[in-house]
């Protein structure tokens, strides 16, 4: 069952939907058709009473690249109102999908990077394959993981996220453990059972229960709201309009170093 462009989603006997990011060509990036995609998903989730669990993977060996290089072209030629507005299509699809009203359980391979973190921090649980990659990129373009960023701070805390949320580096599934970004990470064959693993718990309670839980757990932790996300679709669009980011922007798509590289 699909009617999505981006995404494809199935839904079993038992209520479980497995929501696959659907672009592997392009590893899964974020594009602004597939922001709209999972948002429309999550509100489908809302009123699907039917559904008690969603899996998040990607198609291809990928869980998310990040941002689609199309979608980050669009931006350079846009004015500040066009880069808030792409900026709040990401933050609402995020916030869509942080606040379903069932477990979300994220199964990660490959990499997941800028973005693809974000998408991994909005996941109750999230188990990864142990040679999957996570980095927070964006600052090699002269940009800042903002709209993720409320999402991951909320995952890892401040001083965790300041190990890895400014190097650009890339680390390991290990790595992401300690972070608290993923709860575990297993051999790769051993992926499908450690979800099933995830998934089985919920099968046998009230969604009704869950739900409340979970929005208790959210209401608990640190403020994700309107003020949040606001804040982080302004300092996003401060980024965008500095010099360093027309400038790593320009080097990653003409495929050389930017000017402050080494």
């Amino acid at each position: 069952m699909s009617e999505y462009e981006t995404i494809a989603v199935e839904i079993d006997s038992r209520g479980v939907a497995w929501l696959t990011l659907n672009r592997p060509e392009k590893k899964n990036a974020l594009s602004a058709r597939m922001m709209d995609d999972l948002s429309s998903f999550a509100r489908m989730v809302e009123a699907a009473e039917d559904i008690r669990v969603v899996v998040i993977a990607g198609a291809g060996g990928t869980f998310c690249a990040g941002g689609d290089l199309d979608w980050m072209k669009t931006q350079i030629g846009a004015d500040r109102e066009g880069r808030m507005a792409e900026a709040r299509r990401l933050a609402s699809m995020l916030k869509a999908l942080n606040e379903m009203p069932v477990p979300l359980i994220g199964r990660l391979e490959g990499a997941a990077l800028g973005g693809g973190v974000g998408m991994a921090s909005i996941c109750d649980i999230a188990v990864a394959a142990n040679d999957c990659r996570f980095g927070f990129t964006e600052t090699r373009l002269g940009i800042i993981p903002a709209t993720i960023s409320p999402y991951v701070l909320a995952r890892t805390g401040e001083g965790m996220a300041r190990r890895v949320f400014m190097s650009a580096r890339i680390f390991s599934a290990d790595e992401a453990v300690s972070l608290n970004i993923v709860a575990s990470s297993v051999d790769a064959g051993a992926l499908d059972k450690a979800i099933e693993a995830e998934i089985l718990p919920y099968l046998s309670l009230p969604r009704g229960a869950v739900a409340r839980a979970k929005r208790l757990a959210r209401s608990l932790g640190p403020p994700i709201n309107d003020e949040v996300i606001n804040a982080t679709v302004h300092q996003l669009a401060d980024a965008w309009e500095t010099e360093e980011a027309i400038e790593g922007i320009a080097a990653f798509l003409e495929k050389r170093k930017p000017r402050w590289a080494q």
